[in-house]
């Protein structure tokens, strides 16, 4: 079990995750959130921010970022019949091209310049490390949806299952 301190508290983070997981799977089933409150004796509103939290708005515009991608070309073909708005899609050796290319600051100017114009579609989806993959959703506006393929730094391409992301993209567009 993973525990975290909180001031005087020491906090299970398996034991919120399973709380959580009942109470979606009980909502899933049907139940109302003043039924699931009665039933795991929590209160209702916490229902109802939970759901807040995690909650996806369907439909709008999308935008998808990832690297290093192995599969890149086939991505990139089935996100455009998808209709995906914008694709930022580099592999290992574009990785490396783009930022030895430029000096600091236009390597700075170029990655800000697309952060605020990926900023401006309604959901992002991203494709990368662990690391990155948390990193881009802090800098982002958008609904994002993250797909970590490896664990940071990643060195090498990786190969991406297109028809994951192509769920995404339905889920989103309803």
């Amino acid at each position: 079990m993973d525990y975290v301190r909180v001031g005087d508290k020491v906090i299970s983070i398996n034991k919120i995750n399973d709380a959580i997981d009942k109470i979606l799977e009980l909502r899933c089933k049907g139940y109302s959130q003043q039924e699931v409150a009665k039933i795991l004796n929590i209160d209702r509103t916490f229902i109802s921010r939970l759901e807040s939290i995690g909650e996806v708005r369907k439909g709008g515009d999308i935008a998808v970022v990832g690297f290093p991608i192995a599969n890149k070309r086939e991505l990139e073909e089935k996100l455009r019949e998808a209709g995906v708005d914008y694709v930022f899609i580099l592999t290992e050796e574009e990785r490396q091209n783009f930022v030895k290319e430029q000096n600091a600051t236009q390597l700075v100017n170029e990655l800000l310049e697309i952060v605020s114009r990926v900023r401006k579609y309604q959901h992002c989806i991203i494709l990368a490390s662990n690391f990155r993959s948390k990193l881009l959703a802090d800098l982002l506006d958008a609904h994002v949806y993250t797909i970590d393929i490896g664990k940071s730094p990643l060195k090498n391409d990786v190969e991406v299952d297109v028809d994951s992301v192509l769920k995404i993209i339905e889920t989103i567009k309803g």
